[in-house]
């Protein structure tokens, strides 16, 4: 028994984290694990999401499955979309109900054992980013025209301080889609790094003794079961972070003389 929670508390800890070719699934293509769990988050989206419409529509019970996610997306439409964006919610609420759900079953499908999580690749949270960073502005720009749009965005204060303003602005609209990705990211891989960091005491105090290691090896996966409750919690979080982040710029674009 003790040879089986060192080795299971030694091997691999940052396996979640570090991505690497599946050559098994397909030579040619060279699909990544991160690449695999997000095609899986995407899958789970597509299947999830007209199951629950159709049993919302259908006007009958549909279960605690059903109901559980139709309490998500009168939260986030009521309590998150509305208030920002309000009569142009039911516009916008599929994006945001998108990100969030696709964000959270990528952080999700990450604490399964033998997983791997596709939002502690920062290429796969730029690129979520990427697609909120062009959709805002793209919004700003149809709603309001190029003009006035770049002129409420950038010429903000008295025009004595427009010189100093404009880099400002141009700054602060390159930082929004740079925290998006950059704190989704540290977020996910954060929590991998200290769950390896915790289980690694096992592999190498066990080397030195066996009584110490075999101490070492129990707390450290208490503290591990701990922590991946904790890490569910941030998982939620995360991606309640990162739609509310787009509601709020998504809003901003809309009205930018605000």
């Amino acid at each position: 028994m003790t040879g089986f929670l060192v080795t299971l508390a030694s091997s691999d800890p940052l396996g979640h984290v570090l991505d690497h070719d599946l050559y098994w699934l397909t030579e040619n293509l060279q699909i990544t694990r991160h690449v695999l769990f997000l095609v899986l988050a995407a899958a789970l989206c597509l299947i999830v999401f007209p199951m629950v419409a159709k049993r919302i529509a259908g006007g009958a019970p549909g279960g605690r499955f059903t109901g559980l996610f139709e309490v998500i997306l009168i939260y986030i439409r009521d309590q998150m979309v509305e208030p920002f964006l309000g009569d142009d919610t039911r516009k916008f609420v599929p994006l945001i109900w998108t990100f969030f759900f696709f964000v959270l079953f990528c952080n999700l499908l990450g604490l399964v054992p033998g997983s791997a999580t596709a939002t502690s690749n920062i290429s796969v949270t730029a690129g979520l980013a990427l697609i909120a960073f062009v959709t805002y502005h793209a919004v700003g720009v149809k709603r309001n025209g190029l003009v006035k749009y770049l002129k409420d965005s950038l010429l903000v204060g008295p025009a004595l301080l427009w010189p100093m303003m404009i880099p400002i602005e141009i700054l602060s609209q390159i930082i929004r889609p740079c925290a998006l990705a950059i704190r989704l990211f540290a977020n996910m891989v954060g929590g991998h790094i200290m769950l390896a960091v915790i289980l690694g005491f096992a592999g190498i105090l066990s080397a030195e003794s066996f009584f110490l290691g075999t101490t070492i090896t129990v707390i450290s996966l208490a503290s591990c079961v701990l922590l991946m409750f904790l890490e569910l919690l941030v998982a939620g979080i995360q991606a309640y972070i990162f739609a509310f982040l787009t509601t709020v710029f998504l809003s901003l674009a809309i009205h930018p003389e605000h």
